[in-house]
């Protein structure tokens, strides 16, 4: 039997602004990086067309198979190609509603692990944009640009390390309610437009100013935790703050590892999930999450 595992890593939006609505969804313009946060997700050919899916880890636990996002890769990829099904391992470290991207990650590594199972030649991109707004996104990773609902990817050739201390707010944030919130609301403007951020990271800067997310304000009115977890950080004089995605997810920017884990010490009595984290351009993102290195070896099929 073959099986694969891998390594589904997070992103962390440095820059989100709304910039319209297309087709009665939101568009956005977004600089991201993916983050060595990761869920890991274990693969096996199965010898009939099922899909079966278990999931742990102590965050999250599927209580309908087919309404979680791994499984729906799978189908798709099934159901495109015609191939027989899989058995789905899936371990979650990414906080559920925390504008880390986890589900998205988590329909990219799959995808990406049916392809190695079954090597069909996919387009893997357009299947997981079919899926899921930063799916496409996360088959590669890296520094990049998103526009659009979060398919049109520019990769951004930026190597700035940066050192992360995020904390995911209990409650988590719904996407759907933030967007109402972010419509009946009033408009925040970015101090400095997405340009003004990849430039100074391509120079190997950290402005803070131009780190921005247009979801912030409404996401405190659905979760007022989210605005804690940003103002303890704030607290601490990091770099930059700012918030991921929709949230619930708050980081800030410290310049070494020790400061990150310094400011975790800081917050060990008063936040559940916090965690420390590092940028990941796309080749160490591909390093690391391998199917081929340390956490994967082929199996012989039988």
């Amino acid at each position: 039997m073959k099986t694969v595992r891998l390594k589904a890593f997070a992103k962390i939006n440095l820059f989100l602004d709304v910039t319209g609505v297309e087709g009665g969804y939101h568009t956005l313009d977004s600089v991201v990086t993916t983050v060595d946060l990761f869920d890991t997700i274990t693969l096996s050919c199965r010898r009939d067309k099922k899909i079966v899916l278990k999931t742990g880890g102590g965050l999250y636990f599927v209580t309908e198979n087919s309404d979680n996002n791994a499984y729906k890769a799978a189908a798709l990829y099934v159901e495109r190609f015609g191939v027989n099904g899989v058995d789905i391992t899936l371990n979650k470290r990414i906080p559920v509603g925390s504008g880390m991207g986890g589900s998205s990650a988590d329909i990219a590594a799959v995808l990406k692990g049916m392809e190695k199972l079954y090597g069909c030649g996919a387009d893997l991109k357009a299947m997981a944009d079919e899926l899921g707004s930063d799916s496409g996104y996360l088959v590669t990773g890296g520094y990049a640009r998103l526009k659009g609902r979060g398919e049109k990817v520019e990769s951004l050739d930026i190597d700035k390390k940066l050192h992360f201390f995020v904390i995911t707010a209990d409650g988590g944030v719904n996407t759907a309610q933030c967007f109402k919130a972010y419509d009946a609301g009033e408009k925040q403007a970015a101090p400095f437009g997405a340009d003004e951020l990849v430039a100074a990271l391509k120079d190997g800067e950290i402005k803070s100013e131009a780190f921005f997310n247009a979801l912030y304000a409404p996401a405190i009115t659905v979760n007022p935790n989210v605005e804690k977890a940003y103002d303890f950080i704030a607290s601490l004089s990091p770099a930059a703050v700012a918030m991921s995605g929709s949230g619930s997810s708050v980081f800030g920017i410290f310049d070494t590892i020790e400061l990150c884990e310094w400011a975790k010490s800081k917050a060990k009595y008063l936040f559940k999930n916090t965690f420390v984290l590092e940028s990941l351009t796309r080749d160490e993102m591909e390093k690391k999450s391998a199917f081929f290195k340390n956490i994967y070896t082929p199996a012989e099929e039988v």
